[in-house]
């Protein structure tokens, strides 16, 4: 094996390429604040900002303008900053990967190269711990190979140079023991890691949350256009027809004046802009960028690294959750829980063992010697997990020499060495058990052995959710030794997640590539399954039809033996049914399942692969961490919906002032300035206000919402229109009604009166801000939560406050008296008891749904 000549290599890698592999979806902060553009509310507020520059020179109304400018870029900057920094963060957890080196023969000398510097026809030699850097075959020697990266199986491969048959090895694995030379025969995006890695750079479908607010537009465009027609028609009305006192002579006369008619239909159809921008929540956009930021920042200190922004709402989405049961529920480890004799005594550690002598040396021989992980510098470097927690268990140490060691087979499931005096079988109990004539027991005696009774006992440990290794020791006839017991145990708080994401109603599903009975044994202890759910394996499933698995979908509790197909294929199925699906995933395997379901969460001590793959990488393997995704995504989705209830209902007020206010000879009442400030309030600090809002575990008890929910429900609705409606009222009835033109100050401007009216807007939309962030009618619910909200608000009303004092002509404030001030807060306040009002007959108290 002279390997590649340094001509050879550079032929190779012309002709099949290099072994890098190149992410084409390279998120430059550009490219992403483009994307971000693309949101659906951002696309209307493009719209609205062309139409404003069409009608710019008309109006010379530069404030609002730029103020929609300023929403537009300010909303994309914060989500694309959020999502960059994440990407940033997410870069970091891969970075490793371009590091990694491998040992090659060129020239007939091995050296050590960096993997992306591999090509086809390369001799890479391989030894345990080593990760194979792309797809070939052994041509000398044999190794164990863990390919549950790929395959999902937890079990070693057996790779050797004397099967054609398991020959084949794979970039992306790792070699647990054994060592071999490889020859390369793919590199690159030609390497099933490759072609995986090619796959999850595919455009994905669209978010819950995207989807819901391209719905939300559309809602908003038609109310806007609707309002904006009916705008156009009642300025006409009120100008041709009211003002002429209904006299059909005057108003043939005006509309025969066309110069008089142009300009009112110009001015008219000016104000019908106005509306359509009145109508469009500006601070939308900014609101749901801010809020997931925030969130973002929050998550990481829970261990979630979220990639892509949407997902953290879409994680509050979820209806079906697909997980893994290794390392997710369980802590990943396996842990040795003792040694088990014949007679069913409990060794639980070394020292109990050791009052034993000959029965220790025993044990010490079959689990030390027969053991290819190896530990240097007091740390094990490589072996499987099973090898690794037997080393860990004891510390024996023999100076007995190994003559031969066969190594650990999935075909023969068992390992053995020969020393001077016996050969020490190490395996699974179906496989050593029936070899055994003999049994030693504790006290030094060789006795003949029950079959039937050490079977039993060893179907009554794996039962329990152990994995059992028989050991035996002989040459012509085997003596059994005893059991050594191994458990990966439940995590500690997998329990009260499992319990949690259930109480969410989230179905979830494990899927895992572990025996049956070991996933319904954790299943059991997790509480998971129920009396008549569906356990299935992979080979059952494969028997059920698409339609059969939908029929049955919400009694499906476990799929054991798992290969990564099935995990496509469940989340195929299930977003057929409309669901909205996530995925938990650490091996290369998992990837186009984790980039196909709706959120994928990737496992922190994954392969890069399936990071790359996901939306949410969990850092601490923890389904605790998961549940914990889904509560902030429900906040999230609070939040989004609180803010446009607030805003929205501004909106209504506005619009209704505007349709009703001609027909009643009532022109705008606010300034420009007066205007801007208001939109500061109700789009940017209303926004920042929302987006702090805290997690409450209340919102875990509610059912999932159905992907086609809109945002806005029915509950919202009643509180929009009813709440704009009547705020509305209020601003008419003030304007309108003598009682509050003779307690306010008479000037012939009406400046005091004028000042009366801005201050009464302000605060309404102040008071309302209370009723919105609570369905309860305890507006001070967990409101110390949220100390950005009362901040915010108390700003806002002392700047207010000064504004009414010390604006003067720049906001047409001229300052009021405290009997004044007193009577337009209390009439601003009664949007509180009008809306507690509301709340107890609507029965939206602790109503779950309400938002």
């Amino acid at each position: 094996m002279y390997g590649l000549t340094d001509e050879e290599v550079k032929t190779s890698r012309s002709k099949y390429g290099s072994n890098e592999i190149i992410e084409s979806n390279n998120n430059s902060f550009i490219k992403l604040f483009i994307e971000a553009l693309g949101d659906p509310m951002i696309k209307i507020l493009l719209i609205v900002l062309g139409i404003k520059l069409v009608f710019l020179f008309a109006d010379f109304n530069w404030f609002e303008t730029l103020g929609i400018l300023i929403a537009i870029f300010v909303a994309s900057f914060i989500s694309t900053i959020s999502e960059y920094g994440s990407n940033k963060a997410f870069k970091k957890l891969l970075s490793n990967n371009n590091q990694k080196t491998c040992k090659v023969k060129r020239n007939n000398i091995l050296k050590i190269i960096n993997i992306s510097e591999v090509v086809v026809g390369d001799i890479i030699y391989l030894c345990g711990g080593d990760y194979i850097p792309a797809d070939g075959i052994v041509i000398d020697g044999s190794i164990l190979v863990d390919e549950s990266s790929i395959s999902g199986e937890s079990k070693d491969s057996y790779k050797s140079s004397n099967n054609k048959d398991k020959n084949s090895i794979y970039k992306g694995t790792i070699v647990n023991s054994g060592e071999c030379f490889m020859k390369v025969s793919k590199v690159g995006v030609n390497t099933l890691f490759g072609h995986i890695a090619k796959e999850i750079q595919e455009k994905t479908s669209d978010s819950p949350l995207k989807i819901r607010l391209r719905h939300l537009a559309k809602t908003i465009s038609k109310i806007g256009y609707i309002a904006a027609f009916l705008v156009f028609f009642s300025f006409l009305f009120s100008n041709i027809v009211i003002a002429n006192h209904f006299n059909i002579n005057l108003i043939i006369e005006t509309i025969s004046n066309i110069p008089l008619l142009l300009d009112y239909v110009i001015y008219a159809l000016t104000l019908s802009v106005t509306i359509i921008i009145v109508a469009v929540p500006e601070g939308l956009p900014m609101m749901i960028a801010l809020v997931l930021s925030t969130n973002m920042k929050k998550m990481i200190k829970n261990n979630i690294l979220v990639k892509k922004m949407v997902g953290i709402e879409t994680s509050g989405s979820l209806n079906i959750l697909l997980t893994d049961k290794t390392g997710t529920l369980t802590n990943g480890k396996l842990t040795v829980k003792g040694f088990i004799d014949y007679q069913n005594n409990l060794y639980s550690n070394e020292i109990e063992l050791s009052k034993y002598n000959e029965l220790y040396n025993l044990v010490g021989k079959s689990i030390i010697l027969n053991n290819d992980a190896i530990i240097s510098e007091n740390k094990i470097i490589n072996g499987n997990s099973t090898d690794k927690a037997l080393i860990n268990f004891m510390s024996y140490i023999s100076s007995d020499v190994i003559l031969k060691k066969e190594t650990f087979d999935s075909s023969k499931k068992y390992s053995s060495i020969t020393t001077k005096e016996y050969t020490y079988y190490k395996g699974a109990p179906e496989v050593i058990i029936p070899k055994c004539k003999y049994y030693y027991d504790k006290d030094g005696n060789k006795l003949l052995t029950d079959i039937d009774k050490v079977n039993n006992l060893a179907s009554k440990y794996m039962h329990d959710g152990y994995r059992v290794i028989a050991l035996a020791y002989g040459n012509d006839t085997l003596t059994f030794i005893g059991f050594i017991i191994l458990k990966d145990e439940v995590r500690t708080d997998a329990k009260d997640a499992v319990n949690l994401i259930k109480k969410a109603n989230i179905d979830i599903i494990m899927v895992t590539g572990d025996s049956l009975d070991t996933a319904i044994y954790i299943g059991n202890e997790l509480g998971l399954i129920n009396r008549d759910d569906l356990l299935l394996t992979s080979n059952e499933l494969n028997l059920m039809s698409d339609e059969e698995i939908k029929i049955n979908l919400n009694k499906i509790r476990v799929i054991a033996r798992a290969k990564p197909t099935d995990k496509s294929r469940m989340v195929r199925i299930i977003k057929d049914m409309n669901l909205v699906v996530g995925m938990t995933g650490d091996g290369i395997n998992d990837a186009s399942a984790l980039k196909k379901a709706d959120v994928g969460f990737a496992m922190g001590s994954g392969t890069d692969v399936a990071k790359e793959a996901a939306d949410i990488v969990i850092l601490d393997d923890n389904i605790r961490s998961i549940s914990m995704s889904v509560l902030f995504g429900r906040t999230i989705f609070k939040n989004i919906r609180k803010f446009i209830i607030f805003q929205l209902t501004v909106n209504i007020c506005a619009l209704a002032l505007s349709i009703i206010g001609p027909f009643i000879g009532i022109s705008t009442p606010v300034t420009v300035m007066q205007m801007l400030w208001i939109n500061m309030i109700m789009d940017t600090l209303a926004a920042l206000a929302y987006a702090y809002e805290e997690p409450s575990k209340e919102y875990m008890n509610e059912k999932s919402k159905d992907k086609n929910e809109k945002i806005i429900n029915k509950y919202m609705y009643e509180e929009i229109i009813m709440t704009g409606f009547y705020s509305a009222f209020l601003c008419i009835f003030f304007l309108k009604n003598s009682f509050f033109k003779s307690f306010i100050r008479y000037d012939i401007n009406d400046k005091y009166f004028l000042t009366a009216f801005f201050c009464l807007f302000v605060f309404m939309g102040i008071f309302n801000a209370f009723n919105t962030r609570t369905n309860k009618i305890n507006l001070l619910h967990h409101i110390f939560n949220n100390k950005v909200f009362l901040i915010i608000f108390l700003l806002v009303g002392l700047i207010q406050i000064y504004f009414i004092y010390y604006g003067g002509n720049i906001f047409r404030t001229y300052g009021l008296t405290i009997k004044e001030l007193l009577l337009v807060l209390l009439v601003s306040f009664s949007v509180i008891p009008f809306d507690l009002i509301r709340k107890i007959v609507f029965k939206c108290n602790n109503n779950p749904n309400y938002i």
